[in-house]
């Protein structure tokens, strides 16, 4: 069976992106790295970004591409590949990622799911600004400091209170 990603032109998607290794820190660690990268990549590509939460080991996003652009792929690869030459090679490499030249930090796959509504568009932010919540990281998700809650908050977009408006 063939794996068919969605691409529709300047649709929104929602993406959770792991790290290979579960158990680490590395994306809070380097959290100035990886908004480096991002930012550096929405400057060639760009891109808005409705929502993100980045944890130790994985993060979640909401992007809205252009209009007439799909190639959420080439985004990614990107900031994946300017995150993982900005930092220390420390990582455990196998053998098939070295033939490939790749560093082993991230996991090849990503999921994206393509938003289909403003109903579904509210069920993802939630479930991104309550996901540091969930793993239990804070207590509420204002309490997290690598979450986009923060600038919806100063927006007037998000309620502090409730964590999501």
């Amino acid at each position: 069976m063939q794996y068919r990603r969605a691409d529709l032109p300047g649709a929104t998607y929602f993406f959770t992106v792991n790290l290979a290794n579960r158990n680490s820190r590395l994306l809070v660690d380097h959290v100035e790295v990886l908004r480096n990268a991002i930012r550096k990549i929405r400057q060639s590509h760009p891109f808005e970004i409705i929502a993100i939460v980045i944890l130790p080991e994985h993060l979640h996003a909401i992007w809205k591409l252009p209009d007439g652009d799909t190639n959420f792929p080439l985004r990614w690869a990107l900031i994946k590949a300017e995150f993982s030459r900005a930092i220390p090679n420390t990582e455990l490499i196998r053998r098939s990622r070295k033939l490939k030249r790749e560093r082993g930090i991230w996991q090849r796959r990503y999921w994206e799911h393509l938003i289909r509504d403003g109903e579904d568009l509210e069920r993802h932010v939630a479930y991104i600004y309550f996901n540091p919540v969930k793993h239990g990281y804070v207590g509420r998700p204002v309490d997290w400091p690598y979450s986009s809650i923060h600038r919806d908050i100063r927006l007037g977009l998000v309620n502090e209170k409730i964590g999501v408006g």
